[in-house]
Order: structure tokens, then sequence, then C-alpha cells
């Protein structure tokens, strides 16, 4: 604590007090609150949403709603919420982050905030990490929130969009962060309003709020359908990649070398920056890979995808490394093991063709590469509710990014009981040998006194080790990670039962509580061991959080050698001195103030680098955010079924504008002008005559224009002229915009995508890549919002009375990057089918054989 936050107080403490007297108000009204009948107690749901409607605010109403809350859950639950919990409470409404501490029950705290916001009537999301949770929190919980009359739905992944919509309607949602997120991209992909899953986004509590905004910040959320690409580019990549030499470059190479024109001298075809978990190729590098391919330039446009896919091989080879990063199952199957859980996720791929490459380079089938139909990442999905708030046990570490980022500010709230577990300085050895020895004799020494122990690893490789080694010494034990995460509730629950071992990859199993028996209370509590830190010092906290609940006694050290991926990287050289000048002798254990300041300076500097990775990952997303709003903003007007006239008319004029830009000049005189080509332009879209060089005499460009604009304004009309009925039209101009936006808008996904894999050489020539990005999105949104309106127009001149048009998707949905059980789920019709008498679903008020499904 720095000098000021001494004198001052901590922000969070600051925050605290301004708290407290609310907080006094809800504890008066208890006595009040118990005098209360259950249907007196049930009608004050009623009471408030009328004081609402009648200008009083949700603070007006606060203290009261919290103690009504506190004693319904007293009623339905038999618990009542602590003082702490209602701090909490009053944090989460206020659109923040509440850090408390494992065992203190969020869970039980978002049920104020909850029903404090539901009254609005507008819904209210509470987001989970996953499924079992959603669904145990929302029968849980949900007790508190039905008895006060108020309606509790739950998402899972298994259901269909009839299910969800039901759920989404309900005043409380418990839905995971995913399945949000994917249900949001749908519902931009629905060809009718009636197939809307969602309503507004308006208030969100995100359960372990740093999981979802932090750890999975820089995976964006994809939907997925087939494409038609070839994947040999990635087998003959993976060949070539064996082939090339990794090499060295004198200092770091970052963008900011190339950006400031330092020359660097390099070795080898390529480089690898292990901390930025970057290849670049070398000179060397690039003259085998135009060798290989027997191409003259790499750099050329027409080269990317080569660029693209040879970097990707090389990503494979020397950054993502089997039984860490993936695994490969018998059936031959790659699949990602998730780096902060340490489970593996069915249906997941990595993007970007990635995924593609490391099958290339485990010799197992390469398969197709699905193309990207709608994406979003969660910082841009978050940010688009009216108001958010998170709980977490460790959010303090990430404060600037929540601040910076979300909007959000970070207040740390106190336990309902001292933390009475012993958190012991970090116990460090010169080789990963000697401290896995280490580790197994402490495991042993907890385990023969009775004394629970749970040891977090970082990867699957390690807990796999670990296990053998115990299996050698007759350790009884349980593995959690990766390969048997389906028992993962069972094993938690079972470890802090005394003398209970169990091994668990990182973070696996949170959210559910570890709970001591007596016997374990008695032998010291759950003990903690860490065999390796983590690049976030969050990370670590949650793993120690583990033990010390609600008072609970325990104790936790993290085990270190010199050896660590984290050491050997972001370690100073001073840690071998420092050892050398201590006289350490092998296998001997030392703890030192020093070795410790410095392990959390290499976390610092790891967290201050991946936060810039997720911030610079926001400003590129940025741009296609306000590109995806403009879409879908249009996409919405569509299933609205608003008339799309005006819109068309402005399309055709604009057009006519685009095509005599391109090919008349505004300096050159009219008897300069290239009419044939004007001519060839234009007819192959609007069927309108193009005027005669005796027409035009004595016009500039500007006059000619106006001319051609209103014949094909009066084209359009006669258009219009052919259906009886201007619905008819109205409908047809709805789908065929519909089909044409999302087509192009599908294109314009890849074509970004491929833009920012190759927008790094923009570097190369001393320029920002982040700049040159947005001005070259800008510009191909540009042509892509002119190439809806052309074809839009094409295609509407040619349609024809008797033509049957049809809403239709324009590519067909196989998966998403974060599949689990759909693969699984039995195919249901998504939306009922629309019988001829029924009303059309085009929203004319006619019935379906009248308008839409008029048969030709």
């Amino acid at each position: 604590m720095g000098l000021l936050e001494k004198i001052f107080g901590t922000h969070s403490e600051n925050e605290l007090k301004r708290i407290y007297p609310i907080v006094d108000r809800i504890e008066a009204m208890d006595e009040e609150m118990q005098q209360l009948s259950d249907t007196e107690l049930k009608g004050k749901t009623v009471e408030f949403k009328k004081r609402l409607e009648e200008g009083e605010t949700l603070d007006d109403i606060l203290p009261e709603a919290f103690a009504v809350v506190r004693e319904a859950a007293s009623r339905t639950l038999h618990i009542k919420h602590y003082r702490v919990q209602l701090i909490g409470g009053i944090i989460l409404h206020q659109g923040r982050i509440a850090e408390m501490r494992t065992g203190e029950g969020k869970t039980l705290v978002s049920t104020l905030p909850a029903y404090l916001n539901a009254l609005t009537g507008k819904g209210v999301h509470i987001v989970t990490v996953n499924d079992y949770l959603a669904k145990r929190d929302a029968e849980w919980m949900g007790q508190v929130h039905e008895f006060l009359g108020l309606k509790v739905g739950v998402v899972l992944n298994s259901m269909d969009n009839d299910e969800r919509r039901e759920a989404y309607n309900c005043d409380i949602t418990y839905v995971t962060n995913n399945e949000l997120g994917f249900d949001y991209l749908r519902d931009n992909m629905v060809i009718y309003k009636e197939q809307l899953v969602q309503r507004g986004l308006h208030f969100a509590v995100i359960d372990e709020v740093d999981s979802v905004l932090i750890d999975e910040a820089r995976t964006p959320l994809i939907i997925s359908g087939q494409s038609g690409k070839s994947t040999k580019l990635y087998d003959a990549c993976d060949i070539l990649a064996r082939q090339l030499v990794k090499g060295e470059a004198s200092g770091e190479f970052s963008k900011i070398n190339a950006i400031m024109g330092e020359e660097i001298e390099e070795t080898g075809d390529f480089i690898v920056n292990e901390k930025e978990k970057n290849v670049n190729l070398t000179e060397e590098g690039v003259k085998k890979v135009e060798k290989f391919f027997s191409i003259e330039n790499l750099a050329d446009a027409e080269n990317l995808e080569i660029q693209h896919n040879i970097i990707l091989a090389l990503r494979a080879h020397n950054l993502m490394f089997k039984d860490q990063d993936y695994v490969v199952t018998s059936d031959g199957e790659v699949m990602i093991v998730d780096e902060f859980t340490g489970r593996i996720m069915p249906g997941r791929r990595y993007s970007d063709g990635l995924h593609q490459a490391i099958e290339a380079k485990e010799h197992v089938k390469v398969r197709r590469e699905s193309k990207t139909l709608a994406t979003i990442t969660f910082q841009n999905l978050f940010n688009k509710f009216e108001k958010k708030s998170g709980m977490t046990g460790t959010a303090l570490t990430e404060e600037k990014e929540f601040r910076d980022i979300y909007g959000m500010d970070v207040v740390e709230i106190p336990t309902n009981r001292p933390v009475q577990r012993v958190d012991l300085n970090d116990a460090v050895y010169k080789t990963k040998k000697e401290k896995f020895e280490a580790v197994i004799e402490e495991i042993i020494e907890a385990h023969a006194k009775g004394q629970p122990v749970l040891v977090g690893t970082i990867t699957i490789e390690t807990s796999e080790l670990l296990s053998k080694m115990l299996k050698k010494r007759g350790i009884q034990h349980k593995v959690l990670n990766a390969k048997f995460h389906e028992k993962e509730a069972e094993i938690v629950a079972d470890a802090g039962v005394h003398g209970a071992v169990t091994i668990a990859t990182n973070m696996a199993g949170r959210g559910t509580d570890i709970k001591l028996d007596d016997a374990a209370r008695e032998a010291g509590g759950l003990k903690i061991i860490g065999t390796e830190r983590h690049e976030s010092r969050r990370i670590d906290n949650q793993l120690r959080g583990r033990s010390g609940r609600q008072g609970d006694p325990g104790e936790s050290r993290f085990y270190i050698s010199l050896e660590d991926d984290l050491m050997r990287l972001f370690g100073s050289e001073r840690l071998m001195n420092v050892f050398n000048t201590l006289g350490v002798e092998d296998g001997e254990q030392i703890e030192h103030k020093m070795l410790s300041s410095a392990i959390e300076k290499a976390q610092k500097k790891i967290e201050n680098n991946n936060f810039g990775i997720r911030k610079n990952l926001l400003e590129y997303d940025q741009v296609m955010n306000e590109q995806r709003e403009i879409i879908y903003e249009e996409r919405r007007r569509v299933l609205d079924g608003e008339s799309m006239r005006d819109s068309i008319y402005h399309m055709i004029t604009e057009y006519v504008e685009n095509v005599v830009d391109s090919c008349i000049s505004p300096d050159v005189d009219y008897e300069e002008w290239d009419l044939t080509e004007l001519d060839v332009n234009l007819h192959a879209t609007l069927p309108i005559k193009i005027p005669t060089i005796e027409d035009v005499k004595g016009m500039n460009q500007k006059e000619l224009k106006h001319l051609l604009k209103e014949r094909a304004v009066k084209a359009y009309e006669e258009k219009e002229a052919e259906f009886p009925e201007p619905e008819h039209l109205r409908e047809i101009e709805r789908v065929i915009l519909l089909k044409v936006i999302d087509a192009k808008w599908m294109d314009h996904i890849d074509d970004m995508d491929q833009l920012r894999q190759g927008i790094g050489l923009q570097a190369y020539g001393q320029r920002d890549p982040l700049v040159e990005y947005k001005m070259m999105g800008y510009d191909m949104f540009g042509e892509m919002t002119a190439a809806i309106a052309k074809d839009t127009v094409r295609l509407l001149f040619n349609v024809r009375i008797e033509q049957k048009v049809e809403r239709e998707q324009v590519a067909k949905v196989t998966g998403t990057n974060k599949d689990e059980s759909a693969a699984h789920t039995p195919m249901k019709r998504e939306e009922k089918k629309v019988y001829p008498n029924d009303p059309c679903p085009c929203g004319s008020g006619k019935k379906y054989k009248q308008c839409c499904g008029r048969k030709a």
C-alpha cells in the first residue's frame, strides 16, 4: 500500500464508506419484513412496479427491495444474506465489479440486483461460465425470485429456438457467456422477425467476470459455414515448414523496431518470439518460400494466402505444443485444451486456419476450412448492455483493464469472517526434477496426517507426471484435467475430505466450493500446492482462494524452479546469480524476498503485455464493430417489415453516380465522353436508354448524372407498376436486400480477416498497421456497400411478377468455435412450418398463400 493510500484510504475503502449507510437501512428493515405474511411479502413486487411507474427510481426502492429479497431467501432457501453480501449486491446494481473471496456466497449476492432490476420489465441476464452452473443457479436461486412472483428462465446448449425464446422472455435469465453471444449472432442471421430469440440487452450480472471478460477476451465468438477452400496448401506449407531453419535476431524483434526503421540482423529462415507468440520470416526464409512455390514476390496481394499459411505452419511447429495447447485423440482429432481451465473444449477449433496447420503437423486428416458467417468479441458483446456488473474472487490485479475497456471499477469487499489461510513464501529450486520431488514429499507428509491436498498444475503433462510419481509411492489420488473433466463436479466436491489428494489442471472446477469435513479441519484445512507460477497473478490467487473459505483453516505454497517457462522467459539472470552467491546446493530449497519480488515483476510484465494484446485486439475489432452495427441495423429494418422503397431508390441513384464517376471525368468536355463504356457498364444492371452525343450536347457531368438518375427512377416506377399489389414488391425488395446483404457481409468478414493477417507487413513500410487497417477497412466497407447496391438493383430490375421469391439463409451454419454438446443434439426445426392460410411471416397482415406464398 502506497503512502497516499495509507493516509486517504484505498478506492475500495472509500467506496464502501458511501455504501454502509444504505446497508444499515436494509438491515434496519429486517424485523418489519419478518412480520409480513407470505402473501404480503409477495405483494411487494406489484407495489414496487407501481412505484416505479409513478416516477420512483430503482435507487429509491433499493433498500426495501433488498430487504424483501433477503427475507424471501430466508423463507425459501433458509439462508439470509450477510452484511457483506448486501454490500456486494449494491456494488452490482451500480454497474461495478464486486471482488469477493471464494466461499463468500456470490451466487446468493446476485439475487439482490437481479430482482431489483427485473422490476423494470426489461429483463436481467445472469451470465455464468458453463451450463452446469447456469442450470444449478437457476433452479437454486430461482426459488427466491419465483416466490416473489418473477419468472426465471435458463438457456442451455441443448435447447431449441422456442425454448430459448421463452427463457429470454423471462424476468431473469441464467445463461452462459457463449450461449448469450451465439444467440446474439444467430439473431442477426435470421430471415424472419419471429425467429428472433433475444430481446434487448438491458442489465447483465457476470459471474466469474474475470474469466469471461479477461481470460476469454482474446477469443472471438465465431459462427461458421462450409468453405470451398482446398486443404492441400496446409500440407504443402507443413512440408516446407519442416525444412526451414529457426534463427535468431539481434535484439528483440517487434513492430516498433520496424516502424522506427531499425536494422535487425537475422539468422536462419524465421524468427520465433515466444513472448509475443509470433513468427516472422527472415529475408532468407522469404526467398525459400518463393522458390518452393515458384512465385516471384511473396508480398504480392495474390500470394496473401501462401504468406498466411506458411506463418501458420511455423506457428503450429514452434508455438503450439501437444498435450499442452491441444491433444490428439485416438481417432485422429485435434482438440483444444483451454489454457485457463485445462479442460478439453469439444467442437472448438482454432480460427484463421491454425487448426488445419496443426492437423497437417500431426499428420491427421486436415478438415475443410470453415467460412466465418458471423463473429463478435466478448468485449464488444458485453459493451452492448445498457448496464453490466460482475463478481469474482480475483479482479483487482486487472482493475485498469476493467476500467479502460469496460468502464467498470473494482470494489474489494471484506470477508464475512477473517481469512485463516496461511500463504507461505514460494519454494524455489534449481531444476524441475528437484521441484517435483519436493512437491511429492510435501503431499506425502500432509496425507500422512489426514490433511486434504489440492495440487494445481498448468499443463496436462505435469498433472500426469505427478500422478505417476504418486502411484509409485502408493498414494491414492484423483486427477482432474482436460482428459477427465466429465468427473469434475464429483472430484471437486470430494477434495476437502480428510486425506484426499487431488491434482487439478489450473482452475478446473471453478464455481464449485470445496467444503471441509471436521477431520480435515482438525488436520489443518485444505493445503494448496501450486507446481508453477502462472503468467497471471490472478490465476495464482484463484488457486490459493480454493482454501480458507468462510474462516476455514488452510495453507498455500507455490513451488518454482529456474527451468519453469515463466522464469526462463521473464525472470532475470540475477536469480541464478542469487542462487550461486548463496551457494545453494543441488536439491536445496530456497526462500528469499528477492526471488519473490522478481517473480512478481515477471508476472506484472506479462500481465501488461497481455493487456496490451487485448487492447490492441479491441482497437482492431472496433473497426469491424462499427461496420457490424450498420449492417445489423439495416437487417433489423428489413426484419421489422419496414418499407425499403426509399433505400432502393437511393441505391439506384447512387449506383448511377458511381458508374458515371468511373466512366466520365467531371473535367472532360462532353464531346470526349466515352458513352459506349458508360452504356456497357450501366446496361449490365439498369435497363435504361443511354443518351446519344446529341442528347448530351452542352451538358456537364453533373447534368448527365441528373438525366440518367431520372431515367433510372422512371424505369423502376415502371417495374413497380407491373405489380398490382405494391406490398408484393415491397416484400421482394426485403427478400433480395436481405440475401445480398448477408452474402456480401460474410465475404467481407473473410476479407477483413485476411487484411488483418497481412497488415503487419505495413510496418515494414514504416506505417502504423492499425491506422492502415482502419483506412483500408473503411475503403473495403465502402466497396462492399457499393456492391450490395449494385447486386440489389440488378436483381430487382430482373424480377418478374410471376417469380416466386422467398427468404432463405445464404449459407448453411456448420457450427461455432465453441460448440460443446451441439454436435450430439438431435436436429429440430428452427421455426414453425407456415401453412397456406397462416398469417404471412413478413408481417403484411395477409394470408401466406396471398402474399409471399403465392404460387407462380
